[in-house]
């Protein structure tokens, strides 16, 4: 037995909200200089989205060159800054899972600590930033 499909105007709205929450996917060109981040939202905004609220609470202080800043009335995003805190993207939060935000956030090259008070190695002191390209990786080569 076949069930019959929805209107096409419906289909199409669906698939217009399942593009809408696919997970982001940095585009490197557009973050050259990415050199650190902010997560911005409102504790009100938390208290619905409990993966978002998990990620803020409980990873959030494991990252380096990462923080928190409540924003009243904000939706949870995470803004990419530059060198000079320019701001390079904003990637909303709010459909992603705790696990999409971790993969995201270590993607972009944060370092995650095992402890919140662990020394960062020094080799990951400017993490996420990246040599440029061609340049070498060390400045005594």
């Amino acid at each position: 037995m076949h069930l019959p499909l929805p209107p096409r105007p419906l289909l199409l709205l669906l698939a217009a909200l399942a593009a809408a929450v696919t997970t982001f996917r940095p585009d490197w060109n557009r973050l050259h200089g990415l050199a650190r981040a902010r997560v911005e939202t409102c504790g009100g905004q938390l208290n619905r989205l409990k993966e978002v609220k998990a990620f803020v609470t409980q990873d959030i202080p494991l990252y380096h060159n990462m923080v928190m800043k409540h924003l009243p009335g904000a939706d949870p995003e995470l803004v990419l800054l530059g060198h000079r805190y320019e701001e390079l993207e904003r990637i909303p939060l709010s459909e992603m899972t705790r696990e999409e935000i971790n993969e995201l956030v270590q993607e972009l090259g944060f370092y995650r600590k095992a402890a919140p008070d662990e020394p960062v190695p020094p080799e990951y002191l400017r993490a996420p930033a990246r040599p440029d390209q061609g340049a070498p990786a060390r400045a005594d080569l």
